[in-house]
């Protein structure tokens, strides 16, 4: 009798919607983000310089504090935020997120020192944690097989706010002057904050109080690979030192290939820009492919074509090859981190997801914070270029040490 089946098909269907309607909700939530934080990356640097900071040296080592304020706050908090995660909720941190930002980016657009503009930089750790809270809630609602295609699909929202967001800063700060960018961010940071309110749901059930929360040790005793977890916490720690390095510098080592240019925050975010394209062209399919062949596989690939590609950088002559060498590395930056997200997703239970992406964040904020201070300093006592060789070493030694934790034949198709 086919009568009996037909609830089962219903609910299927609505599974289906709410899964899919999910990701749609949270890839719009990525992408403002991913917007909002970029538009401000161009002109950080220059915006310090008319707070009253100058000299190459001295811009350098403010610019590095002003990138990595935030991340040292983040990285200390994030395991906390992904405890409460896991007893509260992944939607809520969604919220407490995206409110947050907004109000702190809103303010930095008044600040009237360079002190002033690092202590709220630092105040914006507390915000942390909307895209890893978003990728571990699509982890635990989308369907295991199609996890790989689904984060690398939410890659995509971050990614297209990332590649928009440089140029529409860079061309807001040459036309109506760099604090008018931070109350606009303000103000999409608030409509992030909205959709995801009334249009993100989660299926969470919350733990019975008599349930207490697992410790640490007791957390990574559930997992069915430690060794493995706890390297691609240091894999992501350096995929995102290896990026952060640059920021600081990018825009500087812009103008110092091109010293006479007379748009100089535009062409900056094209150039910070340009990655993006390819990562958005590349995220998607390469999260299926991972899906196929494993995503250990093409971590391995992506993290030796990085390599090879912030060698070349280093030797660029002037902005146009320095653009072209940022779009390839886009393909690679499509690879890394869903890769990394898939394979910790796969290796961890949804009960303890929180605190495994809490405690992947708090790495990835480690590199944000050791990032721009290496970039900062190297390129103060070394130069520009020799960050791009310092990066690439360090990818390197992680491509090494990936490699290490994934040598056994069960891990190459995890």
């Amino acid at each position: 009798m086919p009568t009996p089946c037909w609830p089962q098909a219903v609910l299927g269907q609505k599974m289906i919607r709410s899964w899919k309607l999910n990701l749609a909700a949270m890839w719009l939530g990525c992408f403002l983000v991913g917007l909002s934080m970029s538009q401000i990356l161009p002109f950080l640097p220059l915006y310090l310089r008319q707070l009253g900071v100058h000299g190459e040296a001295s811009l350098s080592l403010w610019s590095g504090a002003v990138f990595s304020g935030s991340f040292i706050v983040s990285a200390i908090i994030s395991p906390f935020w992904g405890k409460l995660a896991d007893r509260q909720g992944r939607k809520l941190m969604l919220l407490r997120a995206s409110l947050g930002m907004a109000i702190l980016m809103t303010a930095q657009g008044f600040v009237a020192a360079p002190w002033q503009l690092v202590m709220l930089r630092m105040l914006m750790g507390l915000t942390s944690g909307y895209i890893p809270n978003a990728f571990a809630l699509a982890a635990a609602e989308m369907p295991k097989e199609r996890t790989g295609w689904a984060l690398g699909t939410l890659t995509t929202g971050q990614i297209s706010g990332v590649i928009l967001g440089p140029m529409i800063g860079g061309a807001m700060a040459d036309q109506m002057g760099f604090r008018t960018v931070f109350m606009v961010t303000g103000a999409l940071l608030f409509c992030c904050f909205l959709s995801s309110c009334y249009w993100v749901h989660e299926s969470f059930e919350k733990p019975t109080k008599d349930q207490r929360p697992l410790s640490r040790k007791e957390v990574f005793a559930s997992l069915s690979s430690p060794g493995l977890v706890f390297g691609l916490f240091i894999a992501t720690m350096m995929i995102q030192l290896a990026n952060a390095s640059i920021n600081p510098i990018l825009t500087l080592f812009v103008a110092q290939l091109s010293p006479q240019t007379t748009n100089l925050a535009f062409i900056s975010g094209v150039i910070a820009a340009v990655p993006g394209v390819s990562a958005l062209l590349s995220a998607p399919m390469l999260g299926k492919l991972g899906d196929r062949i494993g995503s250990a596989r093409i971590l391995l690939v992506a993290l030796a074509i990085t390599a090879l590609l912030l060698m070349l950088v280093s030797l660029v002559q002037n902005t146009f090859e320095l653009g072209i060498l940022r779009f390839l590395m886009g393909f690679t930056d499509g690879a890394l981190m869903p890769a990394v997200q898939s394979l910790l997703a796969q290796q961890t239970n949804k009960k303890v997801l929180g605190r495994v992406f809490g405690y992947n964040q708090s790495f990835l904020y480690l590199g944000n914070v050791a990032g721009p201070l290496l970039g900062a300093g190297v390129s103060a006592f070394a130069g520009f270029r020799w960050v791009f060789v310092v990066s690439a070493v360090l990818v390197v030694f992680n491509l090494i040490q990936m490699k290490h934790y994934i040598r056994q034949p069960r891990y190459a198709h995890a």
